[in-house]
């Protein structure tokens, strides 16, 4: 199990390197710790539904955690 986790790993990181916006979001989350899906899309200058969308698919790939509070999604780095 953890060959494969670390393959996921590995495969993640590659795509952030090949994606602008991946890694400007990794390094948002990185610098503000934790953000919530409009502070995202006005700093990408995309829809909630857009930043929701890229926030969830680095969420299903374990690179960050989403904490629903009341009316809220944060997000922050695994």
């Amino acid at each position: 199990m953890n060959i494969h986790m670390t393959s996921l790993s590995n495969i993640s990181r590659r795509i952030i390197m090949n994606d602008p916006i991946r890694r400007k979001i990794i390094s948002y989350l990185g610098k503000e710790k934790v953000i919530t899906s409009n502070e995202l899309a006005k700093v990408l200058s995309v829809s909630w539904n857009t930043s929701e969308k890229y926030l969830l698919e680095l969420a299903v790939e374990r690179l960050v955690v989403k904490i629903k509070k009341e009316g809220v999604n944060l997000w922050m780095l695994k």
